[in-house]
């Protein structure tokens, strides 16, 4: 396989403080991985950077081995808020209000579950249904990779399996290349083809794990073994 997303970060830093440092991490086209760890390691601003929404940084993302400058359309990110404009219809957020291929934006909502919900303005959907359209939204520019931060840590357990198996499902059916940050383990495990640990504080930075091959169970037993372990990574 080729590697779609390849992130080296040399250094990232806010003011005098350097939240990321020697970073190297590849996706290879089709997988999934997840990226763990406490707060404030810096994972969000890893996302950002991979998308290139943060260009102050030291070092080089390539996307299909091209580098990459600022944001693109071959990068979907879909964020822990849905975000959507409460003024626009749930299509015209999907389609950023514009016009532009309607069978598009109807083929979206339909993989989604909101074919009947089109028309509908956000203040009128469950945040599941809105985080939905989110997914809907990141899938519109028909990207090749799709970054998400912590997509569904707002939504009840139920609706967060839910929306896990539809991300599966949009990943399989768009070959998608996913780089998904969570604090759930179990989340991470059930989803991901290799769950990454993030740790500030060490070198090296990274410590990957590697649940098996898919498709998964939530029931799996060796993933309880396997989150014992990324717990006593995480020092917890």
């Amino acid at each position: 396989m080729s590697i779609a997303l390849d992130i080296h970060i040399t250094e990232k830093r806010y003011g005098e403080r350097a939240v990321l440092r020697d970073v190297s991490l590849q996706l290879q086209q089709g997988e999934i991985v997840s990226l763990i760890g406490a707060s404030g390691c810096g994972k969000s601003s890893l996302l950002s950077i991979a998308s290139g929404l943060d260009r102050d940084f030291s070092g080089q993302i390539k996307l299909d081995g091209a580098p990459l400058h600022g944001v693109s359309r071959e990068i979907g990110f879909i964020f822990q808020e849905p975000r959507l404009f409460p003024w626009l219809t749930v299509a015209q957020n999907v389609a950023f209000d514009n016009d532009k291929n309607p069978r598009l934006v109807k083929r979206l909502l339909s993989e989604v579950g909101l074919d009947d919900h089109a028309a509908a303005l956000p203040k009128q959907l469950s945040g599941g249904q809105a985080q939905r359209a989110a997914i809907a939204r990141g899938l519109f520019t028909q990207p090749r990779v799709l970054l998400l931060d912590e997509p569904f840590s707002a939504v009840d357990a139920f609706t967060r399996m839910k929306l896990q198996d539809l991300l599966l499902r949009v990943a399989q059916e768009h070959q998608l290349t996913v780089l998904l940050v969570t604090h759930d383990i179990d989340e991470a495990l059930y989803l991901s083809d290799r769950v990454v640990l993030l740790d500030g504080t060490a070198a090296p930075a990274l410590t990957e794990f590697h649940p098996g091959p898919a498709p998964r169970k939530r029931s799996d037993v060796g993933a309880a073994a396997l989150k014992a372990a990324i717990l006593d990574s995480l020092h917890v």
